[in-house]
């Protein structure tokens, strides 16, 4: 991470829990990209940016308010595309540090182990503690303890 830092260009968007809620997991990965490149444009301005290579499937485009430049979709793409394989890196990373500052919050989850996934200690301790307000509610194992 370090040496991507200190040697690319980068954005950074993040989508909180309220707006995962809200609009689904799908629509806020969208907002996310469209945040990450549009924190990018801030720094280098409009014109560098050419085409916006993305992971996956689909892009943000015509399904995010707010995406205005051309992209491509890779599936598989952080095996083959660098700059890809280096935004999933931040984007990593930067997950890792807020599961490890919400772990220190709600230490019960196992955040700092399990990154958020549905692994059985953390739906265990769902079920034994009930939901925090890092949980989407949206999700199955989260909606059946809170209803």
């Amino acid at each position: 991470e370090p040496a991507i830092l200190a040697n690319c260009h980068w954005g950074l968007g993040v989508a909180d829990v309220e707006e995962i809620d809200r609009i689904n997991i799908f629509a806020a990965t969208m907002l996310a990209m469209t945040r990450a490149v549009a924190a990018l444009v801030g720094q280098l301005g409009a014109a560098a940016i050419e085409v916006v290579l993305v992971d996956g499937n689909l892009t943000p485009a015509s399904r995010c308010e707010g995406w205005v430049w051309p992209a491509r979709a890779i599936v598989r793409g952080d095996a083959s595309e660098p700059c890809i394989s280096a935004a999933s890196i931040l984007a990593k990373e930067h997950r890792d540090r807020l599961m490890r500052a919400a772990a220190a919050e709600f230490p019960h989850y196992g955040w700092e182990r399990n990154a958020g996934y549905g692994t059985a200690e953390h739906l265990a301790a769902l079920r034994a503690h009930g939901a925090s307000p890092h949980h989407r509610r949206s999700f199955a194992p989260v909606a059946a303890v809170i209803a």
